[in-house]
């Protein structure tokens, strides 16, 4: 193998690439980066067994071939390399990369004892990589990272047609948004796919960073899910079926109704939760024309804030854990938000300032003594 291509184009997709190595490999061999020449492209992969990533990118192909090499090395020998453009070689079992003056010669793996990688399912839909990554950054946040719930640590997605809904909890709060895609009839004896699935949320967070605006082909079937566009392609393990009723739950039923605006509160709750130690509440009352924000009283000192709102129904005050809030307040997508409120000590309803709002976050109030 031997290769020429531009430093950019390859630290970007090594670095992207990367994401799916396992940081503990169920066997050595798949800590290793799959590299793949031929024709006018560099091709590179990895796989965990859960997670699988290919990304293809322009390359001058001298001589066609492949090679396996340690991937966290490699992400670090191409983050150091000077700005020029860099030669790959293949020699027996050494990958030179040559940068300028620079020259690293890199010990490969086995690359016949490198894993397959899944087959994609076919793909059923289209998204834009911008619509994609705002859903995910909006509802990922609301899952839990406790792998000892794995039903709390996904991504519910449930499909009619071009109308989607997607959902996370991790008990004490749910994100929900809806949203539209282009479907992509099934072809042939082909099967339609599920009608629902649920992807891991910590593989679908860092997975769709790497895509941006731009057609981008999903796929599914029982197993997998997969997630292709602009030479990028990653297949993740979809887990099992039992999910909560999100939807009952996310009803826009409230007698109290504030409506603010987004940064102005986000800048108040940043700023009062500065003295809210770790296991007490930011404090919020609703009255007439205003939301006073509080916290402290304890070790750390006391701080206070108005912030002007249109509120209607009975004044109310609730309790936050600071970070859950602003995990809600941030994935609001116009200018003021909406939040609905039935009493102290019941959950909470975060919406945009819309009659039929697409994105919707229920969180958990905290009791106040």
């Amino acid at each position: 193998m031997k290769v020429t291509i531009d430093l950019a184009l390859l630290r970007d997709a090594v670095a992207w690439t990367g994401r799916a190595v396992a940081s503990r490999p169920a066997v050595p061999v798949l800590s290793g980066m799959l590299l793949e020449a031929e024709g006018d492209k560099l091709r590179l992969s990895a796989y965990d067994y859960d997670v699988s990533a290919q990304c293809d990118v322009s390359a001058q192909v001298a001589e066609p071939g492949r090679a396996l090499l340690p991937a966290r090395l490699l992400v670090e020998v191409c983050k150091s390399l000077p700005r020029k453009s860099v030669e790959l070689s293949l020699s027996e079992a050494e990958l030179v990369v040559r940068c300028g003056t620079a020259e690293f010669g890199l010990l490969t793996l086995p690359v016949d004892d490198y894993p397959k990688l899944p087959a994609p399912p076919h793909p059923s839909a289209v998204i834009d990589g911008a619509l994609l990554q705002q859903v995910s950054g909006q509802i990922t946040p609301a899952a839990t990272r406790d792998t000892t719930i794995p039903m709390l640590c996904v991504v519910r997605f449930d499909i009619e047609g071009e109308n989607v809904s997607a959902a996370a909890t991790d008990r004490y709060r749910i994100a929900g948004r809806s949203f539209a895609w282009t479907a992509v009839p099934a072809q042939g004896k082909r099967k339609a796919p599920p009608a629902s699935m649920m992807v891991p949320a910590a593989q679908l967070e860092s997975t769709v960073k790497g895509y941006g605006p731009g057609q981008v082909e999903i796929g599914w079937d029982n197993k997998l899910v997969s997630i292709a566009g602009g030479g990028r392609l990653t297949t993740i393990r979809l887990m099992g079926e039992d999910y909560i009723d999100y939807r009952a739950r996310l009803s826009l039923d409230y007698s109290t109704w504030a409506t603010v605006d987004v940064a102005t509160l986000v800048a108040a709750v940043k700023r009062i939760g500065l003295v809210a130690e770790k296991s007490t509440a930011v404090r919020l009352t609703f009255r007439d024309g205003e939301v006073l924000v509080e916290a402290g009283g304890g070790g750390l000192g006391r701080a206070a804030e108005i912030v002007e709102a249109d509120v209607t129904g009975p004044p109310v005050t609730v309790g936050f854990q600071p970070s859950f809030l602003l995990d809600g307040l941030t994935g609001v997508d116009t200018p003021r938000v909406r939040l609905g409120m039935n009493g102290p000590a019941k959950p909470v309803m975060v919406t945009e300032d819309a009659e039929q709002p697409v994105y919707r976050y229920l969180v958990m109030a905290l009791r106040l003594g």
